[in-house]
């Protein structure tokens, strides 16, 4: 297996900073290719990782949202070729039931795949310049580097007319938020739904809501510049959720009680009156939790309603579908997720946490291959 001399963003200590280092990446193994990563987006997992508030080891390569050019294959690739545009997404089996049962957000295997920090193997991809290894494999790719290597199963093939730069928050972020009401809700024409929280999942969840044709669209958040990007994008009610009587406002706003939705933040409080919030027959999705966080609900208020809540993983998604299914949304004008980014330098990494971390940007998305 051939290797490469790559420039790799690499977390040494707890809360960073990422450090840009030479390293070096081994080739391709069965199943797998190496990617050119082009840009990657940045995500709150990012951030919670680096922060160790999640226990994946250090030191570190993290990103997992990348989108590049195919530039090698290993052995027993079926369906990828050297030039295929791709968006990198999270990493599954392929085997165990619940991949089997087309649902690989939900993998068995997904935790030592996805925040293991080695190949499944146990062995590392990445070394740095002294010879050590630097795990590794974060969601099966690693993306702040300038070359990655991945399975041919988190990814995506996607068309090559579309600015390959804007297309990998959609490997994370953008498809757990429009998966969340595409797949998951299954938000239908003239309903109500609301989104606490509007970062790059809710704005994305919002944009798919639009575009499945519900009537009343709530984005509630507590940083202006959040709810004024969510009015420009189509939200028909903006709540301030620090405002007293917020809750009630929802409820006014959805003629007593919404139809769908959707917690992004993991606060107790939050999700507590995302609950209270729903209609009869209404349905709550949960994208994000710290493990042991706990909330309360009204046990009566759930069931005699029939009040539903469910956990989501990536948005249900069937990346090889999904994916393309949003890109080609967006080439029609229906989900214009691109307003969520903005730019910066491979060098300015640690500025595009510090922002998106503030919320000063909904979606950083790092230009590594520049």
């Amino acid at each position: 297996m051939s290797q490469r001399n790559i420039t790799a963003a690499v977390v040494r200590q707890v809360g960073g900073p990422f450090q840009l280092e030479p390293a070096t990446l081994r080739g391709p193994g069965s199943g797998e290719v190496i990617v050119e990563v082009k840009a990657t987006g940045m995500c709150h997992a990012d951030i919670v990782v680096r922060d160790q508030h999640l226990p994946v080891p250090l030191p570190l390569v993290l990103g997992h949202e990348g989108a590049g050019v195919v530039v090698e294959i290993g052995p027993d690739v079926g369906n990828l070729d050297i030039g295929d545009h791709v968006v990198l997404t999270f990493a599954y089996c392929g085997q165990c039931a619940p991949c089997s049962r087309e649902h690989p957000a939900y993998c068995e295997h997904s935790w030592p795949l996805n925040f293991g920090g080695v190949a499944r193997n146990g062995t590392h991809a990445l070394t740095d310049s002294s010879g050590h290894g630097l795990h590794d494999h974060f969601f099966g790719q690693s993306s702040f580097a300038t070359y990655a290597v991945c399975n041919q199963r988190n990814a995506v093939r996607v068309r090559k007319d579309i600015p390959l730069e804007s297309l990998g928050p959609l490997g994370c972020g953008v498809q757990t938020g429009a998966g969340a009401v595409m797949n998951s809700l299954q938000v239908g024409r003239r309903s109500s739904f609301a989104v606490y929280g509007a970062g790059a999942v809710g704005l994305s969840a919002l944009l798919a809501a639009k575009a499945r044709g519900a009537a009343t669209l709530i984005a509630i958040d507590i940083v202006d510049e959040r709810l004024k990007m969510a009015r420009e994008l189509g939200a028909t009610h903006v709540i301030d959720g620090r405002a007293a009587g917020a809750a009630s406002l929802i409820k006014d706003a959805s003629h007593g009680g919404v139809d769908f939705t959707l917690d992004t933040s993991g606060v107790p409080t939050v999700i507590e009156q995302a609950i209270a919030a729903l209609a009869p027959m209404g349905r709550l999705g949960l994208v994000t939790g710290f493990p042991g966080t706990k909330a309360a609900f009204d046990i009566n208020h759930l069931f005699q309603g029939g009040r539903i809540i469910r956990g989501i993983v990536q948005g249900d998604s069937l990346p090889h579908q999904f994916i393309p299914y949003l890109i080609d949304l967006h080439a029609r004008g229906e989900f214009p997720f691109d307003q969520l980014i903005r730019y910066y330098a491979f060098s300015d990494i640690n500025q595009a946490a510090a922002d998106s971390h503030s919320g000063k940007t909904v979606k950083p998305v790092i230009r590594v291959g520049q």
